[in-house]
């Protein structure tokens, strides 16, 4: 994924917060992950309009963590989010 990259759920996909099991999960149809908290945090910042650039700034500053570290970590999940058609890329 690069800078420039908006990422956003696609139709059907929501974040959901599970009363039963006290967490966060992505829900599809006939499909769950449950999250982390930094899972949650990522994912709390897409929103179909920012880029992949804007949301690793925002969480960086955030988090006060390097902006590099976040874009790599941040990259790897929501390229297997991607993978798993939980998430949606648009160039």
């Amino acid at each position: 994924m690069i800078a420039t990259d908006i990422p956003s759920l696609p139709r059907g996909v929501r974040l959901h917060f599970d009363k039963v099991r006290d967490t966060w999960v992505l829900l599809a149809p006939e499909r769950a992950i449950t999250l982390d908290q930094i899972g949650h945090a990522i994912l709390t910042e897409v929103d179909g309009h920012r880029s992949f650039g804007e949301i690793t700034q925002t969480l960086s500053e955030k988090y006060n963590a390097p902006v590099e570290q976040i874009a790599q970590d941040s990259n790897g999940f929501l390229t297997a989010l991607r993978d798993r058609r939980f998430l949606d890329v648009t160039a």
